[in-house]
This record gives C-alpha cells, structure tokens and sequence, in this order.
C-alpha cells in the first residue's frame, strides 16, 4: 500500500483525509476536528483545501443557512 502524507506532523494520510471529507468534513477546521491535520506547523493546510476541492458540501450549505452544521445530516433536512 502506498501512504501519501498529506500532514506529517500526526501522520495523516490522503486516504485518511479522502474518507473523512466523504463522511462529511468540508473545510480544512473539520478535517483538523476529526484527525489534527492541520493543527500544528499548517504547512498541509493548502493541501488539505486541494483534496477537498469546491464541490458540494451540505454541512456548508448549513451553515450559509445559519443551521448547526455538527447534527445528523438527515435531522436538518
């Protein structure tokens, strides 16, 4: 298996930052609250926001709404 780092600082990988952007993670403060990434040097920051791309993201959409964006997906809709 071949391991990219994405933050070397907690050994997160890109895969780790892929499946916690699928499990909801929008922005970089939300990857940094479900792994640390991004929470000590930053330097992984710029990557962190390349992975995550600007596609779609409900829990930002939420939050534009002024809506809690840390319930249950399916209780806000």
């Amino acid at each position: 298996m071949n391991r990219v780092y994405v933050c070397s600082c907690f050994g997160v990988t890109e895969q780790q930052v892929k499946q916690h952007a699928e499990d909801g993670a929008c922005t970089p403060r939300q990857i940094a609250s479900a792994c640390k990434a991004g929470t000590d040097c930053g330097s992984c920051v710029r990557r962190i926001q390349a992975l995550l791309g600007r596609g779609a993201c409900p829990r930002r959409e939420l939050a534009d709404q002024g809506k809690p964006v840390l319930t249950n997906l399916a209780d806000a809709a």
